[in-house]
Parts: C-alpha cells; sequence; structure tokens
C-alpha cells in the first residue's frame, strides 16, 4: 500500500496542541500482541492502566500488521481514549489523524472520543472544528456526539445554547438520555441559573427519564462546588426517593459539599450511618478529616484517623498532612511531632507540605529557631522549599522582629531559584512598619517596583496606615496619589486609615472632605469609617451631626455597632451632656442594643469625674444586674469618686471587692483610699490596706530582692509607706499616723499568733470593745455606732452579716478563711469550724 503523510486535523488544532504537549516517547522495543479485537483492546486498556502509554503504539502496530484495516476502530478509539485519560492529547490528536492514512477512516465512535478529549483539555473551537469535519465526512452524529457539544456549550458559560440543543435531539433522530439532561442541568446550576435547572431536573423524571449514579453525581458534584448544599440535599433526597442506589462516590461528594458549606455535624453523622451501606474509604476519611480540621476541631479528626487505621483503611499523605496542619494551626505543636514519629514509622515520608505545616506552626508559635532547624532539614532532604515555605520563615522572623534574618531569607530565596513574590515583600514591609521604620519599609516597597514586583493594595495600605499611626499625614496623602498611578483603587481601609489619621491629628474640615472624596470615587464605606466620622463630629462639639451619622449608617444598609454607640456616648460625655449620654443609653437599651462594659465605663467614668457618685453608683448597679463583669477600670473610677467626695466606706467596700475579684489596683489607687482612711481617722482600715498592698504583691522591688516571704509581712509595711510618701501618693500626716497604727496592729497580731477560731473571735470581741470604748469616749452614743452594722455579739454567731468592714483584724480574717476554704464575701462569714486550728500571720 503506497505510504502518504496523514492529513492533519487543522493547523490551529496542531499548533495548540503542539504548544501544550510534549511529544511522545518512542515506543517499546517489545511489541506487545493479541490475536483478536476483544483480545487487543483489553491489551491496550491494561497498558494504559499500568502506565506502559509508549506501549499502546506498539500494541496498535501488532494489530495492524494481522487484522483487517476496517476492523481496528475500537482499538483507535480505546488508544484515543487512554492517551487523553493520561494528558497525553498530542498522542490522542496523533491517533486519530492516522486513522485515514491507515485505512480506517473514522467513525462516530472515533470522532465523539476525540472531540471528548478536547473538550476536557479545554480546546472547544478546536472540538468545534472536528464536528464539521465529521459533518463534512458524512459520519452522521450520534447522541454521544451530541452529549459532547452539550458539554462543551456549558463548559463555555452557554448553558442556555445547550438547552436549545437538547429540545432538538429528538428531531436528529437521537434518543435523549440522562447523560444529556443531567449535562445541561449541571451547566445550568453552574452558571447560576438555579431555577432552569431544576426545572429541566424534574421535566427530566417526569419524562421517566432515571439518571443513573454517575450521571447524578456529576449534578451533586456542581452543585456542591457552587456551594448551594440545600439544593444538593434537595435533589438527592429525591433520586433516593425514587431509587437511585448512591455509591461511594456520591457519599463522599455529599459529605465534602456539608463539610465546605458548614454543615459538618452533618458531615460526621453521614460517615457514622455509611457503615451499613458502603464502607468508607480514604477519600472519605480525608474530607472529613479536612473539614474537622477547618473548624479546629483536630482532636475529633485524630479519632478518625485512628478509626480508619482500626478498620484497615490505610492513610496515605493527604491524610498525615491534613491532622498535622491542623495540629500545628491549633499551636498544638507536641501532638504534630508525636504523630509524624508515628507516621514515618508507618512508612511516611514527610514532603514539602509537611515541612511547609511545622514551619507555619512553629513560627506563629514564635520559636523561630526550631523553624530554621526543619528548614534546613528539609533542604538537606533534597525538598526544594516552595514560597510558601520561605514566605512562612519570613512571617516568622518579621513576628519576632528579625526583620535583618528576614531579609537575609529573602536573598537566599534567589540564590535557591525561589523568586519572592510581592506578599514576600508584604510581610516585610507590615513587619518594619509595626516596628515603626516606616522609612525603611518604603525603601523596600521601592526595592521591589525595581526588581519587578508591583505592589497591591495591601503594599498601600500597610504604608498609608503606618504613616498615619504616626500622624505623617502628608505622606499618607502622597501615597494614595500614587495608588492611582499604579492603577489601584483605594479601598474602603485605605481611607479609613487617612480619616483616622486626619481625625486624631483634629483636621476635622480635612476628614468630611475625605469622606466626601471616598464618596465620589465609588469606594463605599463600611462602619469603621462611619464610627470615625461620628468620633470627629463629636471632637468639635457637633453632636447632632454625630447622631445623623447614626441615620445614615443604617440607610446604606450598615447596622450600627457598639463602637459607634459607644464613641456617641462618650462625645455626648465629652461636652459636658452627661444627661444626655445617659437617656441615649437608655434609649439604646429599649431598642434592644447590647452595651458593652465599655459602654457602662465611660458613663461611670464621667459621672464619677463630675463627682455624682448617686448616678455612677445606680449605673454601676444596674451593669452588675445586667450581667456586665466590672473590669480594673470600673472600680477605680469608683474608688477615685468616691475617695473625692469623702465617701471612705464605699471606697473601701469597692477596693475590697476589686482585690477579691483578682485586679490588682495601682499604687495610686491604694494611695488615694489610705489617704482617705486616715483623715477620716479610720488607720486600723488604713493599716489593712498596707497589708492587701503587701499581699497582692504592690511593694517597691526592693522588698522582693531583700527579703523573704516570712520576713517580708513584718518589713514590708513599713518600707511600703515610705514609698507611698516618696511617690506622692499619701500626705506626710498620712504617713506619721500610718507608723504608730502599723506598731499598734503589730501588737495585737502577736499576742493572737497561734490560737483556735474561738480564740480568734474573742480576740476581735476584745478588740471591738477597745475600739467601740475609744468612739464613746469621743462623744457618739451607742446607737450610731450600731447604725452601719451588727453589735459584736452577733457576729460571734455562725453566719453573720456586718455592712462596713471596721476592723482590720475582721478583714484578716475573711482573707484567712477564704484559703480554708471558708469565705467572707461582701462582708457575710461562711463556713466556720471550731476544731480547726489556725496559724496566721499578717
Amino acid at each position: 500500500m503506497p505510504m502518504r503523510p496523514p492529513p492533519p486535523l487543522a493547523a490551529a488544532t496542531a499548533a495548540a496542541v503542539v504548544t501544550r504537549q510534549p511529544h511522545a516517547a518512542p515506543a517499546s522495543a517489545s511489541e506487545p500482541t493479541a490475536s483478536t479485537i476483544p483480545a487487543y483492546r483489553a491489551l491496550i486498556r491494561d497498558l494504559a492502566s499500568a502506565g506502559r502509554l509508549d506501549d499502546v503504539d506498539a500494541a496498535l502496530a501488532s494489530a495492524r500488521s494481522c487484522l483487517a484495516p476496517n476492523s481496528l476502530q475500537p482499538l483507535y478509539v480505546a488508544s484515543i481514549q487512554a492517551f487523553a485519560r493520561a494528558d497525553r492529547l498530542r498522542a490522542a490528536v496523533d491517533t486519530f489523524e492516522r486513522m485515514d492514512f491507515f485505512a480506517c477512516p473514522p467513525a462516530a465512535p472515533a470522532y465523539n472520543a476525540i472531540m471528548d478529549a478536547l473538550v476536557d483539555a479545554d480546546y472547544h473551537d478546536q472540538a468545534h472544528k472536528v464536528y464539521v469535519r465529521m459533518l463534512a465526512a458524512g459520519v452522521a452524529p450520534d447522541t454521544r456526539t451530541h452529549t459532547v457539544r452539550l458539554k462543551s456549550f456549558c463548559l463555555t458559560g452557554r448553558p442556555h445554547v445547550a438547552q436549545r440543543l437538547l429540545r432538538t435531539l429528538p428531531e436528529r433522530g437521537c434518543d435523549v438520555k440522562p447523560a444529556a439532561y443531567c449535562t445541561v442541568v449541571r451547566g445550568l446550576y453552574a452558571d447560576g441559573h438555579r431555577h432552569d435547572a431544576r426545572y429541566l431536573f424534574d421535566e427530566m423524571l417526569g419524562r421517566d427519564v432515571f439518571p443513573d449514579v454517575v450521571a447524578f453525581n456529576n449534578v451533586l458534584h456542581a452543585l456542591c462546588q457552587k456551594g448551594d448544599i440545600k439544593e444538593s440535599g434537595a435533589l438527592l433526597a429525591k433520586v433516593l426517593k425514587r431509587g437511585l442506589s448512591a455509591n461511594r462516590f456520591t457519599y463522599n461528594i455529599w459529605i465534602r459539599g456539608l463539610c465546605e458549606g458548614g454543615r459538618l455535624g452533618e458531615a460526621v453523622a453521614l460517615v457514622e450511618r455509611m457503615d451499613a451501606y458502603i464502607v468508607p474509604d480514604v477519600v472519605t476519611y480525608n474530607t472529613l478529616m479536612r473539614g474537622l480540621c477547618k473548624e479546629s476541631k483536630v482532636q475529633e479528626a485524630a479519632q478518625y484517623l485512628r478509626r480508619m487505621m482500626n478498620r484497615g483503611c490505610v492513610p496515605d499523605d493527604f491524610t498525615y498532612n491534613t491532622v498535622i496542619d491542623g495540629y500545628c494551626k491549633r499551636g498544638m505543636l507536641q501532638e504534630a511531632t508525636e504523630l509524624l514519629k508515628d507516621a514515618v514509622f508507618k512508612g511516611f515520608v514527610p514532603d514539602r507540605v509537611t515541612y511547609c505545616s511545622l514551619i507555619n506552626g512553629l513560627c506563629a508559635e514564635g520559636d523561630v529557631e526550631r523553624a530554621l532547624e526543619l528548614f534546613n532539614e528539609a533542604q538537606a532532604k533534597d525538598l526544594k522549599p516552595d514560597l510558601v515555605v520561605y514566605n512562612s520563615l519570613v512571617k516568622g522572623l518579621c513576628h519576632q522582629g528579625l526583620i535583618l534574618h528576614a531579609l537575609q531569607v529573602m536573598n537566599e530565596m534567589a540564590e535557591d531559584g525561589c523568586h519572592a513574590d510581592i506578599w514576600t515583600y508584604n510581610i516585610v514591609i507590615n513587619g518594619l512598619c509595626k516596628m515603626g521604620n516606616i522609612s525603611d519599609a518604603s525603601v523596600v516597597m521601592n526595592d521591589a517596583i525595581v526588581k519587578g514586583y508591583l505592589p497591591d493594595v495591601f503594599t498601600f495600605n500597610t504604608l498609608i496606615d503606618g504613616y498615619c499611626k504616626r500622624l505623617k499625614l502628608d505622606s499618607a496623602l502622597q501615597l494614595v496619589q500614587r495608588m492611582w498611578t499604579y492603577g489601584i483603587a483605594p479601598d474602603a481601609i485605605t481611607y479609613n486609615s487617612v480619616l483616622n489619621g486626619l481625625c486624631k491629628a483634629g483636621k476635622a474640615k480635612e476628614v468630611n472632605e475625605t469622606f466626601e472624596e471616598m464618596i465620589l470615587k465609588g469606594c463605599r464605606p463600611n462602619a469603621i469609617t462611619y464610627n470615625i466620622l461620628i468620633e470627629n463630629f463629636c471632637k468639635i462639639n457637633q453632636l447632632e451631626e454625630a447622631s445623623g451619622v447614626i441615620v445614615r449608617m443604617s440607610k446604606d444598609g450598615l447596622i450600627p455597632d457598639a463602637v459607634s454607640f459607644n464613641t456617641l456616648i462618650h462625645g455626648f460625655c465629652r461636652n459636658g451632656d452627661l444627661d444626655g449620654a445617659y437617656l441615649l443609653f437608655q434609649k439604646l437599651d429599649e431598642k434592644g442594643y447590647n452595651a458593652t462594659v465599655h459602654t457602662f465605663n465611660i458613663l461611670i467614668g464621667a459621672y464619677s469625674s463630675k463627682l455624682n457618685m448617686q448616678m455612677a453608683e445606680k449605673i454601676f448597679d444596674e451593669m452588675i444586674s445586667k450581667g456586665y463583669k466590672p473590669d480594673s477600670y470600673t472600680y477605680r473610677v469608683l474608688i477615685d469618686g468616691s475617695c473625692k467626695t469623702a465617701n471612705v466606706d464605699l471606697a473601701y467596700v469597692h477596693l475590697a471587692e476589686m482585690v477579691n475579684k483578682g485586679f490588682v489596683p495601682s499604687m495610686a489607687t491604694f494611695g488615694r483610699v489610705i489617704n482617705s482612711l486616715a483623715v477620716n481617722h479610720q488607720i486600723s482600715e488604713a493599716v489593712a490596706v498596707i497589708h492587701i498592698m503587701v499581699r497582692v504583691g504592690v511593694v517597691p522591688e526592693v522588698v522582693d530582692t531583700i527579703f523573704s516571704t516570712d520576713k517580708k509581712e513584718i518589713a514590708a509595711p513599713k518600707i511600703l509607706v515610705e514609698e507611698l510618701m516618696k511617690k506622692g501618693h499619701i500626705s506626710y500626716p498620712t504617713y506619721e499616723v500610718l507608723h504608730e497604727g502599723a506598731l499598734q496592729h503589730l501588737k495585737l497580731i502577736l499576742e493572737g499568733a497561734h490560737c483556735s477560731l474561738d480564740m480568734l473571735v474573742e480576740l476581735f470581741r476584745k478588740h471591738c470593745r477597745d475600739e467601740t470604748r475609744k468612739q464613746l469616749d469621743k462623744g457618739l452614743s451607742v446607737e450610731e455606732l450600731n447604725q452601719p452594722g451588727h453589735t459584736v455579739s452577733s457576729f460571734a454567731s455562725s453566719r453573720c452579716y456586718v455592712r462596713t468592714m471596721k476592723s482590720f483584724i475582721f478583714l484578716e480574717m475573711s482573707h484567712l478563711l477564704k484559703s480554708l476554704e471558708a469565705s467572707i464575701l461582701k462582708g457575710v462569714l461562711e463556713h466556720r469550724s471550731d476544731k480547726l486550728w489556725v496559724s496566721f500571720v499578717i
């Protein structure tokens, strides 16, 4: 037979394929053989499954030598499909083109196979040219041909064209099979035409065209990729009700959809039920573990890892890397290391993903030294670090303030053939800005531009924010203009940084002008933008305009947050309108807006500064009744206000409660209470506060350095009083009085250093009688003495209530009994045991 060159499929096809596919390797020296068409077809499939694609041509050559050319059609189709599945499109095209040359003109199955391969490889124009050639050759398209065309239309965003073609298939003499319907349904869903897709799906079922599991899985996969879990579930329920037998792929697709759709609980429940129908495979477990790790439920993921191994399902690299990465992201480095050791023992070889996870985790925990060790270990194992690993390391070094080391790593990247990207530079720029080195950060950005890396919006935003925080507003505004030069539109973050800087600099007019510019440029403000505007108006005492911003936020579809209202309330307070602030607070409460601790603190602080302690205490009580927990600021302003209004008993109670809740007041706060107590002649209580300071560790550094714990309680008070005097926290008269009070108290303690609780009560009675006698000598009546609290005898009962702590020894008992599982909270004495012997030291 005379030899002639094979006709080209199409010049464009050949050129396109040559640029994207390497030439096929030569055939194997030993040609595989068989004797019949079915035998050769089985041989070709076996060779393809074994990855011996070069031997497929040899098998075809062998078949041509012993079988009639016209009978080889199935073998060419099998070869084209084998090459296509292996991403050897050039070889598939060559095989198709040789059919005419070897006297086997392509029939519909061959045309369908090459068209399908081209469509799957995204060569839609070339696939259409094959279809035109098919018609020109007089080969009648069949249902499979049109199904491939339907797929091509859908993949190129033309699902309605596909739908019209589907309607004409009966006219073309083709049966409308489930695969054709499902192809168009999938395309409609993928393109966002949910209503049309559902209508077509229901039409298919109405015509008794029931999809097989493969066709339906394609639809389910498309829906899950779109994140439409509700629709996926509805279709799945519909076909299962009609008798579809779901396979493992169906379950795996649905489990992945549930995990990615935030319905992790349902995914877990499905895996638990799955055992009754189909045994989960490694893909099932990997999908579920990935979902669990994404939700920070890495310990549950580890349980499924153990479960799959117990059931004989062997984990793969993805399994181990998923759980190791989950541990690292949770900061559970020890667990990650232990799992890695166990995995390596079972044959797992750590790869680039493993090292990246570990390096990321170590850098996040601040263990940069260990991260560098792993980095070097990976290089020693010929695991070339990729850009992700380098960026992780650079980020970790920058977080630790090791900018020079980070720059050194960037230089090593280029030497290793891994070039930095703009994100690498962004990490370094961000690190420099956080350290306050804005000029150096600007140099790094310019260096990136010189090397061909164009800055992005994050680059500019980082630098602009850095300049604005240091009130270098001219430099920040120049950068905003430079953004437009590079074709980058400033976003809300950009404008928020500038607006905040202008507001902090007191440039109220410029704030409003910049906001108007933001609107004109088409940049939509967010809640932060409006909060800055509120603060700006409040600063210049334009409270009506500030209130109007809240209204504008709502019109723009934004919900004012706690910051919005707190800023406005603070603005009212700062401008002296405390009643207006409280009225606004009440209105917000009526409308259901949730206040924060900061909201209450603003009001309590404002009323305390104006010495309106009645309102401050009222708001404080309201705060407690609504379940909000006061912080150290709350107590500090209440103590300050109480001291300034000479309500020292209330200040004393707030101080005791503050300490009891674990807050450590400042030396200034302690000093203010001590001063007020001394002025009010409550020396015992003043001395008590001194000892509280010692107990909570508010002492000069020399006390901790010189004195041991047992001697600190005796030596520290004197040194502490001197320190308070030196720093101006107490007056000189208070200083003199405290020395005498401290000595008298020390004598009292030494007399009762070791005693039972009954003896301690008697000691307390004696102490109170002495104190009472002193007060009576000053002219106070018994009624006046008993007014704040109960009589001394009531204290001896198993449970009593004392409204004010009028004795230092009583306060010390509360501290002592608290450590013995007895407590005094707001003056209530509980759990008193007469048989317990104690040793107390003040």
